[in-house]
């Protein structure tokens, strides 16, 4: 009775190691993807496409701003940080006392900073200069620079935003007007002027529905031009970023397989579809 009691238990047992190394092979692998809400609409669109072909992997995505999903990867509460700008020395210090690592940066995709504007407004172009003097506040009426008599009204990101940063150091290079109404998304930049006549914000080229474009020229002497994939490629308009991702070690496994095919020709052809630009 106690043989016949040992070898049930030992097949018993033996069933449940096979369940087990089945289910670990079955059980799904979970990516999380946190940060810049300029390429939210982008990595989304990755994760379902990637899903649909790869069942058993499953991608969470979210925004909340490029310091917020820098934060997230140096805490460790996401595998994959999104980010409109690079990280900052100071956050790759943390990152390296926490974890012994520089971290992995990814190029993934390439935005071009727009200028939006109400439907109504009149002003079709501005240069760099003028941008700055308008968002640091110099130039405060539309007609200073070719449109209604009328005060302008400054619409941007809050300061944990990666566009915020970029268009700080490459546009306005100084400090925002303090007029300027921050905004918690660049979709709610586009709604504010879409419904502000007097309204001027900007963002990213994949967010630009509803509004006036206006195009941008480097000076005076300038071509003025709108974000699009030739003048991005040739290296016209003159706001041009990278888009990235970070991750604390050379990625492996599921989560290297996800990326490899993101910088792919057939990931690639996403960012185009989205409204942002391929990086090769």
């Amino acid at each position: 009775m106690k043989k016949m009691n040992l070898k049930k238990l030992a097949t018993i047992l033996s069933v449940l190691v096979v369940m087990i190394i089945t289910f670990s092979f079955m059980a799904p692998t979970r990516i999380t993807v946190k940060g810049s809400d300029t390429m939210v609409i982008l990595s989304q669109k990755w994760a379902e496409v990637y899903m649909k072909s790869n069942p058993n992997t499953n991608i969470q995505v979210t925004g909340g701003g490029s310091g917020t999903g820098v934060s997230a990867l140096i805490n460790g509460s996401t595998d994959i940080c999104n980010s409109s700008r690079k990280m900052s020395a100071s956050e790759i210090s943390k990152l390296k006392e926490r974890y012994n690592t520089m971290g992995v940066e990814i190029p993934c995709a390439k935005d071009g900073i727009t200028i939006y504007a109400n439907a109504a407004n009149k002003v079709h172009e501005l240069t760099i200069k003028q941008l700055s003097l308008i968002f640091t506040g110099k130039i405060k009426n539309w007609k200073e620079v070719g449109g209604a008599d009328a005060d302008i009204k400054l619409y941007g990101r809050e300061n944990s935003s990666g566009t915020y940063v970029y268009f700080k150091e490459a546009v306005v290079k100084g400090d925002y007007a303090a007029s300027c109404q921050t905004l918690p998304g660049t979709a709610a930049v586009v709604n504010a002027v879409k419904k502000d006549a007097l309204g001027i914000g900007y963002g990213g080229a994949a967010y630009a529905e509803g509004i006036k474009i206006i195009k941008v020229k480097k000076d005076d002497k300038s071509i003025a031009y709108a974000a699009s994939a030739e003048t991005i490629k040739s290296g016209q308009y003159p706001i041009t970023r990278y888009l990235y991702m970070y991750v604390r070690n050379r990625p492996t496994g599921e989560m290297k397989k996800f990326i490899d095919w993101i910088i792919s020709p057939d990931g690639q052809k996403y960012a185009t579809e989205i409204g942002y630009f391929p990086v090769r």
